[in-house]
């Protein structure tokens, strides 16, 4: 995709648009924290904005998200909202009562995007395939009332998937997974792809380690640009929709920053295979103690 700014789209299997860039707000603390840092991203030009109910930090988001579009004339559906059905929320009727209590927390009318996080909750270890059909009823249903504009999954593996589509109405749209340097999921991302679904990538800066990386620190030197404009580049070349987080003003600027520059395919490769990285090793949703 030619992306060239923030709010360029990507196009999801119902025909609804999603700015090819998201804002992630994972281990942004509910409060200052995650409200500055969604004003921030706002402000900057970011239009579409990640959180989840296992962050613990949707009413900071929705506050930033209400005060900004107040003072900045801005309309609500220019900006896309995405959240996430936790783990102890499985199940058909306490998925309909966590999408509103979102609702509510995010202080909306409707969501752009509804994910179940994780496919196989220790709580529900003994029958995830039950209760992940009857979350995806409840949220077809929200999705057919309005509240959801689209809904998708996250974490989900082939193994999660298929069963899901034996009972579902409305096919996944989005699939969010963690995808960055050295973790490229080529065998989920290209099934994933083919029945619709758009690519959303987590921690798509990896972790802190990524930036002590020497190939990285070459790139970097190379393209002259941060790893983290590498990395977030890295994955649009790909065809994913990076999700970067920051808490800090300058390093939420300097990451959207990444349309004026293009990595030349081998060091696309060369990223995707990295071994090095310190990356903590994607983790196996079937055995997650939570």
């Amino acid at each position: 995709m030619d992306f060239i700014k923030l709010t360029d789209c990507y196009t999801l299997s119902n025909g609804v648009e999603i700015p090819c860039v998201g804002f992630g707000t994972w281990q942004s603390e509910n409060g200052a924290e995650a409200y500055n840092a969604v004003f921030h991203a706002l402000s900057a030009g970011y239009r579409h904005i990640d959180t989840a109910t296992a962050y613990g930090n949707e009413e900071s988001v929705g506050s930033a998200i209400s005060d900004f579009l107040k003072s900045s004339g801005v309309k609500r559906d220019e900006i896309f909202v995405t959240t996430k059905l936790w783990n102890r929320d499985h199940g058909y009727e306490r998925t309909k009562a966590a999408i509103d209590a979102s609702l509510k927390n995010l202080k909306v009318d409707y969501l752009d995007l509804y994910l179940v996080h994780w496919p196989n909750p220790l709580a529900f270890r003994d029958c995830w395939k039950e209760t992940n059909a009857e979350s995806w009823r409840a949220m077809e249903e929200a999705y057919a009332a309005g509240k959801i504009r689209a809904i998708g999954l996250s974490n989900f593996c082939v193994r999660h998937i298929e069963p899901l589509l034996e009972t579902a109405q409305v096919k996944p749209m989005v699939n969010q997974l963690k995808l960055c340097p050295g973790i490229a999921q080529k065998e989920l991302c290209d099934y994933s792809s083919s029945l619709g679904m758009v690519l959303e990538a987590y921690s798509p800066l990896g972790t802190g380690a990524i930036f002590s990386n020497d190939f990285m620190r070459s790139l970097a030197k190379k393209y002259g640009r941060s790893i983290a404009q590498i990395c977030i580049r890295w994955s649009l070349q790909n065809g994913f929709l990076p999700l970067p987080k920051s808490v800090t003003k300058d390093r939420i600027e300097e990451n959207a920053k990444v349309f004026d520059f293009e990595l030349d395919f081998d060091d696309c490769e060369k990223i995707a295979c990295l071994s090095d990285t310190g990356i903590r090793p994607n983790r196996n949703p079937d055995e997650a103690e939570f």
